[in-house]
């Protein structure tokens, strides 16, 4: 189940950018013809979110249809398969899309600034 891993590169992506700011919701795009299960990445996510800023989190997936281009005939049409045929016969077809995995949206708590960015910020009397 290759899920369990894409799950906790999502979930690491997601606490190493926003810190220690609590997510209350995530919407991820996962297309439909990545290959990858939404539902066992649902029930992933609550095995690797457990112990993260990210538990709790309300889990949303988009499923965008697969969409190609034939270049023989110039026919856009949605398709279901990775290796899609147009109905002129043709396999000169491009997939334009349906094959993301993407991270749309974080929402946060708080606000809090990015774990990777340097702070301006001076330390307070009696700190370091």
């Amino acid at each position: 189940m290759h899920e369990l891993s894409i799950t906790q590169s999502v979930v690491a992506a997601i606490t190493q950018r926003m810190g220690d700011a609590p997510v209350r919701r995530i919407r991820l795009e996962i297309g439909r013809l990545s290959g990858i299960v939404p539902d066992s990445v649902r029930f992933c996510f609550e095995l690797v979110a457990a112990g993260t800023t990210c538990e709790g989190a309300e889990l949303e997936i988009d499923e965008p249809a697969g969409r190609a281009h034939c270049r023989t005939c110039g026919t856009g049409f949605d398709t279901a398969e990775v290796l899609p045929l147009c109905d002129c016969g043709s396999a000169d077809v491009e997939v334009l899309g349906g094959s993301e995995l993407r991270i749309r949206e974080v929402e946060v708590g708080t606000c809090a600034r990015p774990a990777d960015v340097p702070t301006t910020a001076r330390p307070g009397p009696g700190s370091g």
